[in-house]
């Protein structure tokens, strides 16, 4: 049940759950800016600098359904103060290490505090809103969880540009900091009094399925897809979802008849079209999303020419019209349908990419412009409705897990995204390049074909001679630019397609049915 607060509170309580899911939405993406600046200064070798960045996120998404749970049992206000304190002591120490494994493990542990984090911030407000007004601060939610990737590359790249890299760290301490002031004074506490078991063996299973596969998919492009740590992740993480599904799902018979332990994830719940249409879609949106993330800035640099912070701003107008839809989206599914929502978002999502697949022969910034501000209305449209969809489909008392489940869908789908498209971008730039890189010396064909920064480097140091390979890499580029964007477009098409058959409501009503708390003092919210 919401917490009876005025209107004004309620805003005040959703503005600090906004804060707190900036802070860990931009540590993951402004940290990319600083990267080369990182290894210089660090003596990280190129697996360290990949691990610098893959040790957030793979801890993130690992632990989220877990933790999720952890703070429907204790408090989700408790478990939210006590990952932003972690977070930002974390972030905090990584500007002092003096090694790339110190940061590392730094960051691994900025990636605990943000699992407690990202669950704990939809929950309180699904807790908090009454349903009249839970669409519209949901989907406020989803715009800031979309469009933060985008302001935390702006903002880091402006502090690079002016600063050096130890003050990145600032920005993300600075806003967990201010939003553990307001939870503490603003934002009550909600949880649910089980009485149940912990589970967890599935709790286990779920960080194994999640971090096998998230790991997996990240060393994929990076090292190959047949070395060792990438087969040996993949295998793990398809392991442990098939014991976790079984597992679940016997637990939930088991807990339905009588025993004491209740499942972490009921998987009975997919069977609720709304919440399989809504989490497959959510999966395409920020795997696409966050693809467009990868090649424009490349695009923006390399081609263009632009600096980091001139790169980032580029992107500005995307996440402009992204938080624009996203607060109203929830209340356009309510009028026309789900099913609509998703066909309509996922179409503008193919025609934006189309505008940027057409870019390739004359490159500029006004020529993807427009695809920019097409993609960034599909995804507003799409995402807002598909999180309210998620969590509306379980109880009150299990919003931690409602919450950590979207959250693990889009971690998921940004790491397919990353590997799925830079690899299409990667292959089409290596057809391109092959003849260019087979009349050069070893010692500098191999870095021409690893990718556009490391030709655009070997050119300068060549000075004018360097120029026809110049040239030859940005044309490689637009070919792999173009090939990428087409099968963008056909992936985005084939998400409608999915999102409107999926989420069509069958002849009869196809809500999950749910339990109810026996009695009010089974949910409880305190102030």
């Amino acid at each position: 049940m919401p917490t009876q607060l005025t209107s004004r509170q309620r805003n005040g309580v959703l503005a600090t759950m906004c804060l707190a899911l900036i802070a860990v939405v931009a540590s993951v993406s402004g940290l990319n800016v600083a990267l080369t600046d990182l290894s210089v200064e660090l003596n990280a070798s190129t697996a360290q600098v990949l691990w610098i960045v893959n040790a957030y996120t793979l801890t993130l998404a690992a632990l989220l359904l877990g933790i999720g749970e952890l703070g429907d049992r204790f408090g989700r206000k408790r478990i939210l103060m006590i990952g932003l304190t972690v977070f930002a002591v974390a972030s905090g120490a990584t500007a002092f290490v003096d090694t790339a494994n110190q940061m590392i493990a730094l960051r691994a542990v900025a990636g605990l505090g943000a699992a407690m984090i990202m669950p704990a911030t939809l929950s309180i407000i699904t807790a908090v809103f009454p349903d009249n007004e839970r669409g519209r601060a949901v989907g406020t939610w989803a715009g800031f969880a979309g469009a933060g990737g985008i302001l935390g590359l702006f903002i880091s790249a402006a502090i690079i540009d002016n600063a050096s890299w130890p003050w990145l760290f600032a920005f993300p301490v600075v806003m967990a900091a201010a939003s553990f002031v307001a939870t503490a004074i603003v934002v009550p506490d909600s949880r649910h009094a089980e009485h149940s078991g912990y589970d967890f063996l599935g709790t286990i299973l779920s960080i194994l399925a999640v971090g096998g596969l998230v790991l997996g998919i990240h060393e994929g492009p990076e090292i190959g897809w047949t070395a060792p740590i990438t087969v040996a992740g993949l295998l793990i993480g398809i392991a442990a979802t098939i014991g976790f599904v079984v597992w679940e799902r016997r637990t939930a018979i088991a807990h339905d008849a009588g025993a004491h332990v209740a499942p972490v994830l009921d998987i009975r719940i997919f069977s609720n079209r709304q919440l399989a249409a809504a989490s497959t879609s959510l999966t395409i949106v920020f795997a696409l999303m966050f693809g467009v993330f990868l090649v424009v800035l490349q695009y923006l640099q390399a081609v263009l020419g632009y600096s980091a912070l001139t790169a980032a701003s580029g992107l500005l107008p995307m996440a402009v019209a992204m938080m624009g839809l996203s607060p109203i989206a929830p209340r356009i599914a309510d009028r026309f349908s789900l099913a609509t929502v998703l066909g309509v978002g996922s179409s503008l999502m193919a025609l934006g990419f189309a505008i940027m697949a057409l870019a390739d022969s004359d490159p500029s910034y006004v020529g993807i412009l427009p695809g920019l501000i097409v993609i960034g209305l599909g995804v507003g449209l799409a995402m807002s409705p598909s999180t309210t969809a998620i969590t509306e489909s379980l109880p009150p008392e299990k919003q931690g897990v409602a919450s950590a489940l979207n959250d693990t869908v889009r971690e998921i789908g940004s790491s397919v995204g990353i590997a799925l498209i830079g690899s299409l971008l990667a292959s089409g730039y290596g057809s391109s390049i092959a003849d260019t890189a087979d009349e050069l010396p070893p010692e500098l064909a191999h870095p021409v074909e690893e990718g556009i920064g490391q030709a655009l480097a070997v050119a300068g140091q060549l000075g004018a001679d360097g120029a026809p390979i110049a040239e030859a890499a940005r044309s490689a580029f637009l070919d792999g630019w173009g090939s990428t964007m087409w099968v963008a477009t056909g992936l985005a098409v084939a998400a409608a397609i999915t999102g409107i058959m999926m989420a069509r409501p069958r002849r009869r009503d196809d809500q999950l049915e749910v339990t109810v708390p026996d009695s009010p003092a089974d949910l409880t919210v305190e102030a």
